[in-house]
């Protein structure tokens, strides 16, 4: 298997121009994200050819899919084959290139939710991970099975929610580190938020509110700290400037951040999470059909991520999460779509490839049926978004949220709020039903798999 994942490696390295043009490189859950010097030695359609790579998306980074597990492997070989070509070291040239985005058919959003994203992406792995011990700790205590009062509840109630506790650090330290600050400074940004301490300050007549301002006044002032100290860097003495740089950076967030970061933060968090309720409560399924509908484009070019605040601050403000089990139905979508065309189809290939990836799919991780199956077929795709929207407008009908943030799919369950989880899965089995009548009766002919021969 290590062989496979080199030679697969190897192929794709080769494809783009070799090790001495791979500016910078890095991995998602399922992407090989690589940033090449010189773009037009890349033979990106020879990349999609070959076998193994599911399919590629051109963003500010080449994005080449490989799936769930496999990247992993893949992108360690990739790391070492780089590392034995004896080119210049790849972290000087990530420091080099870093910040330096490829705007080509960008928009001031996409490039703001990219950013945002690459924060987040990091700490997903965390996230999953501690999602899922406190739902399913949650689940086995509310059904009884575990008395909450035990030492084994209060165990799993530490592990599974000692990332939330803390989490504006680690955000504080990616959103420092992405705008060009050390990520020591980052995290004190973000202790600066959630320090228990804050309390005792009174500013204009009102006690400061630990937490308040959430993750949004976390980024807020680590960007910030972030921008004081590359300011400040340019006016101290290099002999000084391990002593008086961050030291005039911390105390000039500290105070901007109690003064303003806290409260403008508290302010953007309130607006977004109050108005997407309110969309949620009186555009009720309908809400959420265009919600469930409309998230697989956000999907394809990878800024789904950018939605994680949203997420975190909603589960922060009203204690759970009702938007991720309605976007959970976008892979839910693809799932049915990708039945249909399976049933119909006659092509061993397409079975291949959709065999291949059904199961990540169910799973929580579509990317395998979407850039390996839909999109290509086109229609198919768009079939899967309606199957989805049918899905998100019955999670909006019964107000279905989520604890914590997870991968969706069947895993999802695990972190839905316990006397849900049943609806939850009614949902899921719905949205699969709807994406596949509508592929299998409107979206898929067996002529539009010509690739597939």
């Amino acid at each position: 298997m290590a062989g496979e994942n080199k030679i697969l490696a190897e192929k794709i390295l080769n494809q783009l121009g070799g090790a001495g043009n791979i500016a910078s490189y890095t991995h998602c859950m399922t992407r090989l994200r690589v940033t090449p010097h010189d773009e037009s030695i890349v033979k990106k359609d020879e990349i999609k050819k070959i076998d193994g790579v599911i399919g590629v998306v051109e963003e500010e980074t080449l994005q080449i899919i490989l799936g769930p597990g496999k990247v992993n492997k893949v992108t360690e070989e990739f790391g070492r084959l780089i590392e034995s070509s004896g080119e210049i070291n790849l972290k000087d040239r990530a420091s080099a290139v870093k910040g330096e985005i490829n705007k080509k058919n960008a928009t001031p959003f996409k490039l703001f939710l990219r950013k945002i994203a690459s924060i987040f992406i990091p700490l997903i792995p965390a996230l999953v991970a501690s999602g899922l011990i406190t739902g399913i700790s949650k689940a086995v205590i509310q059904a009884g099975w575990l008395a909450a009062e035990s030492q084994l509840a209060t165990i799993l109630t530490v592990i599974g929610g000692g990332l939330f506790a803390y989490l504006g650090i680690l955000v504080g330290i990616n959103a420092a580190k992405e705008f060009g600050g050390s990520p020591a400074l980052g995290g004190l940004a973000g202790i600066l938020i959630i320090n228990p301490a804050a309390a005792t300050i009174t500013l204009f007549g009102e006690e400061l509110v630990p937490g308040r301002g959430g993750l949004i006044g976390v980024m807020l002032a680590a960007i910030f700290i972030a921008i004081v100290e590359q300011r400040v860097r340019k006016f101290v003495p290099q002999s000084l400037d391990i002593i008086v740089t961050p030291t005039i950076a911390l105390l000039i967030t500290g105070i901007v951040t109690y003064i303003v970061f806290m409260p403008v933060g508290g302010f953007i968090s309130d607006v977004i999470t109050k108005g997407l309720l309110t969309v949620l409560d009186m555009g009720g399924i309908v809400a959420g059909f265009v919600l469930g509908s409309t998230f697989l484009p956000l999907v394809v070019t990878g800024l789904h991520q950018g939605l994680t605040p949203v997420h975190l601050e909603l589960i922060n403000t009203i204690g759970d999460d009702p938007l991720l089990p309605i976007l959970a139905m976008g892979g839910a979508g693809q799932v049915g779509a990708a039945f249909a065309i399976y049933f119909k189809t006659k092509k061993p290939r397409l079975k291949r490839a959709i065999g291949g990836g059904l199961p990540s799919g169910m799973l929580g991780i579509g990317e395998p049926l979407i850039f390996g199956v839909t999109l290509p077929l086109g229609r198919p795709f768009i079939t899967a978004c309606l199957g989805a929207g049918v899905g998100g407008a019955f999670q909006a009908y019964y107000d279905i949220a989520t604890v914590a943030v997870g991968v969706s799919g069947l895993p999802l369950a695990f972190i839905v709020n316990h006397g849900e989880i049943l609806l939850y899965l009614v949902g899921l089995f719905i949205a699969y039903v709807a994406g596949f009548i509508f592929t299998y009766l409107f979206g898929f002919k067996d002529e539009m798999a010509g690739e597939f021969d």
